[in-house]
């Protein structure tokens, strides 16, 4: 992607676990920290019946410190009962999930202000060269990381 100033992945969704995330992009002490808010944002989401989570942002390049991740969570059988209220707070600049997890969650299908896309779509687009690029699905309902496993 000659526009962007660090490598992205390449264009289509690329399924991973959470370990292979953290081993891949967790390599420094501040990207454990983003990948440990990460997790901790997943877990919620799991918790409310979440499948699958996808990432993007800064974390998932080769940006030596990224400012944070970018996620987004597929709403699909969510539970709202369960679901942690931040999830849903935007206000401020989503100052509440930055604290909270160093990242932010978007439900996938919530249009992007700026473009119209759903942000699963958004997402896949780098906003430096308007290239098509790779984002990464987590997907809960079998990831290792959570302690649950496909029967």
């Amino acid at each position: 992607m000659s526009g962007s100033p660090w490598k992205v992945l390449p264009a289509g969704v690329h399924q991973a676990t959470l370990e292979e995330v953290k081993a891949v992009y967790a390599a420094s002490r501040y990207r454990r920290q983003l990948f440990e808010g990460l997790v901790v944002g997943v877990k919620q989401l799991s918790v409310a019946g979440c499948q699958r989570v996808y990432v993007d942002g800064s974390f998932v390049t080769s940006k030596p410190r990224p400012g944070d991740f970018d996620a987004c969570w597929d709403p699909s059988g969510v539970q709202e009962r369960l679901l942690d209220p931040i999830f849903k707070d935007f206000s401020n600049g989503r100052a509440a999930q930055k604290a909270a997890f160093k990242g932010e969650f978007f439900p996938s299908s919530l249009i992007e202000g700026g473009c119209g896309q759903a942000f699963v779509d958004f997402f896949q687009v780098d906003r430096f060269s308007g290239d098509a690029k790779g984002i990464l699905l987590i997907d809960l309902s079998t990831d290792p990381t959570l302690g649950r496993s496909a029967v």
